[in-house]
């Protein structure tokens, strides 16, 4: 077997393995990318879509606020195009609040794909779990989890940063799972939509978050799942 398949063919079910809950929101190029990380890690996921981060303001607003309140580890392909996404983030995200994923450079192409890229080199979604969770140890990012337990090897969680907005206050607003989403429903319920004051009250939300106040309600959803586990958000509005 040679170099490139034994990183682009998995021995085992990616369902069947633990995933890895990170504190961080994952940065990656492409709905294929998302799609092979979203086996693996359990974090929130934007894309850049490419190049079109660049001139995508609203885009670059959310992961600035992303980055802000809990970091992004950025997470794109070894080749030309993945280090200028991989530089713009830097211009547009404070040092402090950026992690960097490298995975191995490895020839070959991927198996939906009939040729090769330019350059000939694998992209995120080619590479298999073991080295993936490797890359994502040595970024340093924070693994809330407790551990990942992979071929006998063993990864406590490191420090996690404090919470973003001010603990206590909200006694009487309902617990809920902290891995569920925010929903349309959640939103009905915290009066963001279906009342006469609910367009209002989502622009002081976003208002808050440094977001744009024109977000959709759709757009708004995405975005708070990308800072806020729902009970962190339940907490969140109770500070407004």
């Amino acid at each position: 077997m040679n170099n490139t398949n034994s990183h682009c063919e998995d021995k085992s079910p990616w369902q069947s393995q633990p995933k890895i809950r990170l504190k961080e929101t994952v940065i990656v190029e492409g709905r294929y990318d998302r799609i092979r990380l979203s086996e693996l890690i359990e974090s929130p996921m934007i894309e850049t879509g490419g190049f079109r981060v660049f001139k995508d303001k609203e885009k670059q607003e959310l992961i600035r606020a992303v980055a802000k309140r809990r970091g992004i580890l950025v997470m794109t392909d070894v080749d030309s195009a993945g280090f200028v996404i991989r530089n713009f983030l830097r211009g547009i995200v404070p040092q402090e609040q950026i992690l960097h994923a490298y995975i191995p450079t490895i020839k070959g192409k991927e198996k939906r794909k009939q040729e090769a890229s330019k350059e000939g080199i694998l992209g995120v979604e080619g590479i298999d779990r073991d080295a993936l969770i490797e890359s994502i140890r040595n970024s340093g990012a924070h693994i809330l989890n407790g551990h990942c337990e992979e071929q006998n090897a063993t990864w406590q969680s490191q420090p996690i940063f404090e919470p973003p907005f001010p603990k206590g206050g909200g006694a009487e607003r309902r617990r809920v799972d902290t891995s569920s989403e925010i929903t349309k429903s959640d939103f009905f319920d915290y009066g963001l939509s279906g009342c006469a004051n609910a367009a209002q009250h989502r622009e002081e939300v976003l208002t808050s978050l440094g977001l744009p106040t024109y977000l959709t309600t759709n757009a708004m959803i995405s975005a708070l799942n990308c800072l806020f586990t729902k009970d962190e958000f339940e907490q969140y509005l109770s500070q407004l």
